[in-house]
């Protein structure tokens, strides 16, 4: 089944987002996590800690000029109450799998914009969403 152009962004941005998290120290544990009540796009971690990550991302030419006020919006405002409790659920479920004791653990996100036509991106990490 083809990718629509949307899902080709979105593979490309959760990629981007892997390689600027393991430049920063993260260990990527797992991609997908899916369950039918949620999904954790990364899964990743770093001094004992998981951490839980949500990965939105924008296609947009000139990311110099990339501002609050001349784009209209952020990746990460895509991210809605209820897609936080999908999350959740899905973070639940994953760490009933994880053995051991307590897990001390975070929801982050990390906000995605590329030119796909330059081939460049920004990245930026949000940490502590939920």
């Amino acid at each position: 089944m083809a990718l629509t152009k949307k899902q080709e962004i979105g593979a490309l941005g959760e990629d981007i987002a892997c390689k600027y998290l393991k430049n920063k120290g993260f260990v990527i544990v797992e991609r997908n996590f899916w369950r039918k009540w949620g999904e954790i796009d990364i899964i990743a971690q770093k001094g004992g800690i998981i951490h839980f990550f949500e990965v939105k991302t924008l296609s947009r030419e000139n990311l110099g000029s990339v501002t609050r006020e001349n784009d209209g919006f952020l990746p990460e405002e895509n991210i809605h109450p209820k897609k936080i409790e999908r999350m959740l659920r899905a973070v639940q479920s994953y760490l009933a799998l994880v053995e051991g004791d307590e897990v001390e653990w975070q929801c982050d996100a990390v906000a995605v914009w590329v030119d796909v036509s330059k081939k460049k991106a920004m990245v930026r990490m949000i940490e502590h969403i939920a």
